[in-house]
């Protein structure tokens, strides 16, 4: 039996599903399997943390597999499967999405709850899927059989993991998803094992609860999935969110209290408190804007992350100097952030060539520059290098931004197909946008978790 303190029995109160929520959420996962399996092509099956008793209250989300035979080629199970979903949402739903991974799913909302109808493979061993989510039903069916018992402390794990902004396995949050968290819950024995346990963590934390000692990995933090020994299922964790997971257990067990469960509301700065920031601050803020790709969030923040990376890159080889970036996806706009400590330079540029003993280059490059118009030079300056002052393409982050040799960075795919067809550049207050006040708060008022709580409860 775990022993558990005041504050963890509270916040249980507060994050178990009730008897009538638990019925609710049970008839309606029912309701939908009978579905399924009266198609006579697919057998239903509920995976996900419904299935597992693994949810906290209030959580709408109902993930039911549509199992097919194994034989069945992939695009006849991807239309069988965008049939039967189909067919189930508007009887029981009415309106319905077709979604993406690694082939297509309904989504829909029945009675409330977010639904996914999902089409898998029912092999028989994990080591024989044929797409990705054919692992899912082995997940569902480890944890059922190992999480008894464990299952409140699986929901203390889930609720200090979203406070802590460390929860979600998603591309833009980088942390741990519902199974990582089951899985080192079963490890420890617990959610205060496992507390004692992480805040001693270091980068490369192997854990392989099954026993597999297969595959290698490189990762922050490495958790062998039991049913699949290829498979590291901590690798969506970043080594940002691995550290501040680290921090929060070691700030929970120094001193537990419930700001580690139930943070107050994060507050979206207003556009006058932002104005005030970049005063503050001293230093050029800069927000390249353009329309979502219409692709799911899976392919778009990869590619993202890399845009906005390319483009700090670009200003960097240009003389500017970036202090931070970050970048955010919206439904209708996605924005690429500069800090920049330095956004405006001179004419002059000082470009420096190879040193005067390698002959071969160095008359290269002094031949080129012979005869142009520069500031000074070829000339060999202090370090015994050749070098030439030369008039600066780009004076300003701004005219750079705004240029087409934006597209000399390197971009993502669907990034620059968007941005072609249009995209704008804002500049200090410009940058301003409600649609994602709570990014721009974020990026500013940069803080771990446990230090935001120290913080507030002015704890030394």
């Amino acid at each position: 039996m775990n022993l558990r303190n005041e504050t963890e029995e509270i916040v249980l109160s507060r994050i178990r599903p009730k008897i009538e929520e638990i019925e609710n959420i049970c008839a309606v996962a029912d309701m939908l399997l009978n579905a399924v399996n009266e198609s006579g092509t697919a057998k239903g099956m509920v995976v996900g943390s419904v299935a597992r008793n693994t949810w906290v209250s209030g959580d709408r989300d109902i993930d039911v597999f549509m199992l097919y035979p194994p034989e069945l080629p992939r695009q006849a199970l991807e239309e069988q499967g965008l049939i039967l979903g189909r067919s189930i949402a508007s009887r029981f739903g009415g309106q319905y999405v077709e979604k993406y991974a690694e082939h297509p799913y309904v989504n829909t909302t029945i009675s409330g709850y977010d639904v996914d109808l999902v089409p898998c493979y029912a092999v028989t061993d994990a080591a024989r899927i044929q797409s990705a989510v054919d692992r899912t039903p082995f997940h569902a069916r480890y944890i059922q059989s190992h999480i008894g018992g464990l299952e409140d402390d699986v929901l203390l794990m889930k609720q200090f993991s979203k406070a802590g902004g460390v929860y979600g396995s998603d591309l833009m949050t980088e942390g741990f998803a519902g199974y990582l968290c089951e899985l080192l819950v079963l490890t420890y024995g617990g959610f205060r094992p496992l507390i004692e346990a992480g805040r001693f963590w270091q980068t490369g934390q192997t854990i392989d609860i099954a026993g597999h000692q297969g595959k290698e990995f490189e990762d922050p933090l490495i958790v062998i999935d039991p049913v699949d020994p290829n498979r590291n299922v901590a690798a969506s964790v970043s080594p940002a969110k691995m550290g501040e997971f680290i921090e929060l257990c070691r700030g929970y067990a120094e001193a537990p209290s419930m700001e580690y469960f139930f943070h107050p509301a994060k507050k979206g700065i207003t556009q006058n408190e932002f104005e005030q920031i970049l005063t503050e601050r001293g230093t050029g803020f800069y927000c390249v804007r353009f329309q979502t790709p219409n692709q799911i969030p899976d392919i778009v923040v990869p590619q993202l992350r890399r845009s906005v990376a390319g483009i700090a890159g670009l200003l960097e080889r240009h003389g500017f100097v970036v202090n931070r970036y970050d970048t955010a996806m919206g439904d209708n706009h996605c924005y690429l952030f500069f800090e920049m400590l330095v956004d405006q330079l001179p004419f002059l540029h000082k470009h420096t060539g190879p040193p005067v003993d390698n002959g071969v280059n160095a008359e290269k490059f002094r031949d080129k520059y012979l005869g142009q118009d520069v500031f000074s030079g070829p000339f060999i300056d202090e370090s015994g290098r050749y070098a030439v002052e030369v008039m600066r393409k780009w004076l300003t982050v701004y005219d750079l931004l705004t240029s087409d040799d934006i597209f000399t960075a390197k971009l993502g795919k669907h990034v620059v197909k968007t941005m072609k067809k249009e995209w704008s550049v804002g500049k200090g207050a410009d940058c301003w946008d409600e649609a994602c006040a709570d990014f721009i708060s974020g990026f500013f008022h940069k803080v771990s978790s446990a230090g935001a709580l120290k913080r507030q409860n002015k704890m030394p």
